[in-house]
């Protein structure tokens, strides 16, 4: 079962290792910690926005047009060769064990994080509470 969660809290029972899906590692955080400080255990910048789309997300507050504008973006990237056997993968995982993906971003509501669940969904995947 897959768990989408934000990174650097704390870590849900039984949740299983923890895949940063962001473009840059924490900042100020040693390689080392970044598992210990419940960041991630494995890196997997494949399943986050570009850093284009990143910096145009984060140029203006947030509204439900620019929010919408960024999720089909995010989408239209994730329909790569690449990004789309690794949601196949995930999705085949998530029924035979249990990890978690995740980014650093309060408000899941205006993360891409909110996209990739459905995507991960939309491959089938188990998906767990946060």
């Amino acid at each position: 079962m897959i768990r989408v969660v934000r990174l650097g809290t704390p870590r849900a029972r039984a949740e299983g290792p923890r895949l940063g899906t962001v473009r840059r590692p924490p900042r100020g955080v040693r390689k080392q910690d970044y598992a210990k400080r419940d960041y991630y255990d494995l890196w997997l910048p494949l399943l986050s926005p570009s850093q284009k789309l990143v910096s145009a997300a984060l140029s203006q507050p947030w509204t439900d047009a620019r929010w919408r504008k960024f999720a089909a973006a995010y989408r239209r990237e994730m329909k790569a060769p690449a990004a789309q056997q690794l949601l196949a993968l995930l999705a085949q995982m998530s029924h035979h064990a249990n990890f978690s993906v995740g980014c650093y971003c309060e408000n899941e509501a205006r993360c891409h994080r909110r996209v990739l669940k459905d995507l991960l969904r939309e491959h089938g995947a188990k998906i767990g509470d946060g």
